[in-house]
């Protein structure tokens, strides 16, 4: 089973968009652990409608929008990082995270921390927009110093390559792609942008 850890260098970039159309080229399942926030479309929600594949229910859906640990607290709930073990599901598996790496899960645990003990390939979103380089890099350095195995970084927005390539050699890593943003966000656009953005073998492991 091929399974995918997708996380971004800071909220708000695109990830869920990139989640939705990895989902879709690979016709995986998909699984956000952690939803924070309820009134508007969730992660989950989106990634179903967009995708049309499997989305499996959220370990903890909290009604405020803010970091898990404080969505949780404010709701006297408590979220065992420990209960959190990746779904045993038939196929491709893609599992999206909240935010960045330094996001809190509760009060001891941060989601790269989860991530470390999942062991699987960590793909990283990073938009081309001024500061990605000093984002992207610090990203890289904490994930391969918690031991995670970095897949590659995908980037997201208007094509910025020597920023991407500097990237890539400062963080010795590889390139996936570049999706750009689309004005109109529908199935069909995404599936056909994110084929002209990615080459298959780029989610080879």
């Amino acid at each position: 089973m091929t399974t995918f850890i997708v996380t971004g260098t800071d909220t708000g970039i695109g990830k869920t968009v990139f989640s939705a159309g990895l989902t879709q080229a690979l016709q995986a399942t998909y699984w956000k652990p952690v939803q924070a926030g309820l009134e508007e479309e969730t992660d989950s929600e989106f990634v179903g409608r967009l995708s049309g594949q499997t989305v499996l229910p959220e370990a903890h859906r909290l009604g405020m929008p803010a970091s898990p640990h404080l969505s949780a607290e404010a709701e006297g709930a408590i979220i065992d990082p420990n209960a959190l073990t990746l779904p045993d599901v038939t196929g491709p598996l893609v599992v999206e995270g909240a935010g960045g790496l330094m996001v809190p899960v509760n009060r001891q645990t941060l989601y790269i921390d989860i991530f470390a003990r999942w062991q699987k390939p960590v793909i990283l979103c990073a938009r081309t927009q001024l500061g990605t380089i000093n984002h992207t890099l610090l990203s890289l350095q904490a994930l391969r110093t918690a031991g995670c195995d970095v897949h590659g970084v995908a980037f997201i927005g208007d094509p910025e390559p020597e920023v991407e390539q500097t990237i890539v050699d400062f963080g010795q890593t590889r390139r996936l792609g570049r999706l750009p943003m689309l004005p109109e966000l529908n199935p069909d656009t995404l599936q056909a942008a994110f084929a002209r953005a990615f080459p298959a073998e780029a989610f080879h492991v």
